[in-house]
């Protein structure tokens, strides 16, 4: 229901409205919020991501995490948002389109997370969903990717769900954890229907 999304700029950057969550790049004062949603959720995030650098909670890591998210916004090369709830406000998760590629390609990767307390209540599939839109209606982008790790049951479903079509199978693909890791592959193309 691409009538419900809406996209505005805020200096220049992207942000996307749907009628469930607010996807924005982060900001300086957004630190405190992901930090306690990271921080407590962190037990629940780590069996699916790279493994956490030792500092990856202190200020001055997320500062040089916005500065890194903002450089690859204007360099065209990735998008990072935050998730927001629209109806509290808060920070559910985190939303990545990356390693986009230009030329004859015209694809990207998609990443998200999630805070646990927010797992299962449909932010990230309205995320995912908004994300999709953004990225073949402003990006102009023809595909995108996404994988997961076989055994996390949740995301295979949000992707396939969110309209994505497994594609297949990578051997030790990501570093996840601290151990190189086999991974489903999906894609999305923009003229797939609609998840």
């Amino acid at each position: 229901m691409s009538f419900l999304r809406t996209y505005a700029y805020l200096d220049d950057d992207p942000v996307i409205h749907t009628e469930k969550v607010i996807l924005r790049p982060a900001i300086g004062s957004d630190y405190a919020q992901w930090a306690q949603l990271r921080s407590s959720s962190r037990a629940f995030l780590e069996p699916w991501e790279p493994t956490w650098p030792r500092d990856d909670l202190t200020k001055s890591s997320y500062r040089h995490r916005i500065r890194r998210y903002n450089k690859d916004m204007r360099d065209d090369y990735a998008y990072a948002f935050f998730v927001f709830c629209r109806q509290s406000g808060n920070l559910v998760g985190g939303l990545t389109i990356s390693n986009v590629r230009r030329g004859v390609a015209q694809t990207c990767s998609l990443g998200y997370w999630v805070g646990q307390s927010y797992a299962n209540q449909g932010y990230m599939s309205a995320a995912v969903n908004a994300a999709v839109s953004f990225s073949f209606d402003s990006l102009r982008l023809h595909r995108i990717e996404a994988a997961c790790l076989p055994v996390n049951e949740a995301s295979r479903k949000l992707l396939l769900r969110c309209g994505f079509t497994q594609e297949g199978y990578a051997r030790q693909y990501l570093k996840i954890n601290g151990r190189w890791q086999d991974h489903l592959l999906f894609a999305l193309l923009d003229a797939d229907p609609p998840g």
